[in-house]
């Protein structure tokens, strides 16, 4: 926002102590969560290049640990319980289907 030639910076960061200490608790949060993510994407990458790279005993015994991994994250509300759901269904598919087609 201009005002006489001089920029001026707009906070919108609340200036009462529970304002303040929830924008703390909120920023804490989300790199918590960033985290978690991030782990979580991580897991599924890996498991997916396994079933493709057709190591099924080694995508079945990370399939333990992912589900595992996936509930946790939707038990904490980093992800929603319905997108765990699909997660889990469509990595014991695909898995199910390779070790068919093997």
């Amino acid at each position: 926002m201009l005002k006489f030639g001089v920029l001026e910076v707009i906070d919108y960061v609340a200036q009462h102590a529970s304002a303040l200490k929830a924008h703390r608790q909120s920023l804490k949060n989300r790199e918590h969560n960033r985290q978690f993510r991030s782990r979580l994407r991580g897991a599924l990458r890996s498991i997916r290049t396994a079933i493709d790279s057709n190591d099924l005993t080694g995508a079945k015994s990370a399939l333990k640990q992912t589900i595992s991994l996936i509930d946790r994250m939707a038990s904490k509300g980093v992800i929603h319980r319905n997108a765990a759901g699909r997660y889990k269904s469509r990595l014991q598919t695909r898995l199910a289907a390779k070790s068919k087609a093997a």
